[in-house]
């Protein structure tokens, strides 16, 4: 099958992630960590709005309240209302910050925040640093705040996904080029049963994901100018090729939840890229699942 990757937002970011569909607002969020930014793209009239925070800003969430997102900076959770542009600390800040920061996050089906850290590889001024392995944690942030962590001794995390029968989750670690299946307790929010599920691919590595209704995860590949659909087996279902080497994240949305939202990176791409860093959208067949919602119980 011959997929189309289309550019609808040519931002020129240095490292575009954290995207989530905001089906309220018929918006996507990304960031675009290097630059301190958060855009949002409206689907209905491609205009793209930017706002600047002091912080690398590494993911996005919904929450239960319309209108309230939160946010993970380099070194802290913060609530943020984009309407009137609003800015709370959440409560958790980093141990160990300004030498590792947050990466990658996600709710879960129950209403927790999880996010991965790593050595900071993102300078004072924004320019890319040195990442290395051993330094990252696995957090869980419940809706009351409390804190607990589930993995250690991570290089880069990435990819937070839940199965749509919500009995999987699956997280990577990009330095080691493997991605990791866990058993997933629902009425817990907790994980355990640790097991390979797709390592050592030779195209890139894995960055951010996003899981279809199906039950395949959409492996976005830094520095293999990819995407790998990947079978809820292991195995590769399909590889999915992008104009631009650096892959970073993608998430579905649309009414439909059939659009897929990649964001790519401009740091490190090849000479001549001159559309890295930019928001690309494809249509899918199968739909994707509804964003979960930080602080919402979805039974």
């Amino acid at each position: 099958m011959t997929r189309s990757p289309v550019c609808v937002a040519p931002v020129g970011d240095r490292c575009g992630e954290g995207a989530v569909w905001s089906v309220d607002e018929a918006s996507l969020y990304w960031t675009d960590i290097n630059r301190f930014l958060i855009h949002r793209y409206d689907e209905a009239t491609r205009a793209v709005r930017s706002w600047l925070f002091d912080e690398p800003v590494v993911a996005v969430s919904l929450t239960q309240e319309a209108g309230r997102l939160l946010v993970a900076l380099a070194s802290k959770l913060v609530w943020w209302w984009p309407g009137s542009d609003r800015r709370e600390d959440h409560g958790f800040a980093l141990q160990g910050a300004p030498r590792v920061r947050l990466n990658d996050g996600r709710a879960d089906p129950a209403g927790n925040f999880w996010v991965g850290s790593m050595k900071n590889n993102v300078l004072p001024d924004g320019q890319l640093g040195e990442a290395g392995p051993g330094e990252g944690i696995l957090y869980r942030i419940a809706p009351d705040g409390a804190v607990t962590e589930w993995r250690r001794d991570l290089g880069i995390s990435n990819t937070l996904c839940w199965s749509p029968d919500r009995r999987t989750f699956y997280f990577g670690d990009t330095l080691s080029n493997e991605i990791y299946a866990f058993d997933y307790d629902l009425a817990k929010g907790s994980i355990a049963g640790e097991r390979r599920f797709f390592a050592g691919f030779g195209r890139g590595s894995p960055d951010g994901s996003a899981i279809d209704s199906a039950g395949f995860l959409w492996n976005c590949r830094f520095g293999g100018g990819c995407i790998a659909r990947i079978a809820p087996d292991g195995s590769l279902a399909e590889l999915i090729e992008m104009p631009v080497t650096n892959v970073t994240t993608c998430t579905f949305g649309g009414p439909d939840l059939k659009t897929l939202y990649i964001t790519t990176a401009s740091v490190l791409a090849a000479p001549g890229e001159r559309l890295a860093g930019s928001l690309y959208a494809m249509r899918v067949e199968i739909a994707g699942l509804p964003e979960n919602r930080y602080g919402a119980a979805i039974r």
